[in-house]
């Protein structure tokens, strides 16, 4: 019997969590061309990402700000690299219930980011501030 519920526990438990979790190929594929939009911690917007070619992105906060970057792979991570950021951050992305999910390694205040919704629309960025 203890046989059958060890084979059942890593059955179900290591395959399909290795599964729900995206490759770097399977992330390109899925955001690429998008603008996404993270909830984090309930339902309010935390932020949104604008997916471009090249793995390029676009960052706001959803106060008309953005900051350029670029992702990249590190095993099974996805890491970015902003212009106003230099050091990588890096999540884990899985799709669960047809969404996008984002876990954070390491240690932040915000842990998980999820997809509210994806657009075709690209990002709303205002102009660079000029002034003294």
């Amino acid at each position: 019997m203890r046989v059958i519920v060890l084979a059942l526990a890593f059955a179900l438990g290591g395959p399909l969590a290795a599964l729900a979790e995206m490759s770097a190929e399977e992330f390109d594929a899925y955001t690429r061309g998008h603008t996404f939009y993270y909830g984090a911690e309930g339902a309010e917007p935390y932020g949104a990402e604008e997916y471009l070619p090249d793995r390029r992105v676009r960052w706001s906060f959803l106060d008309g700000e953005c900051q350029e970057g670029h992702w990249y792979a590190d095993g099974p991570l996805i890491c970015f690299v902003y212009e106003t950021r230099p050091e990588p951050q890096c999540w884990r992305f899985e799709r669960q219930g047809g969404r996008l999910v984002a876990r954070f390694e390491g240690d932040t205040a915000v842990s998980e980011l999820y997809e509210l919704r994806k657009s075709r629309e690209p990002l709303m960025c205002l102009g660079p501030k000029i002034g003294v």
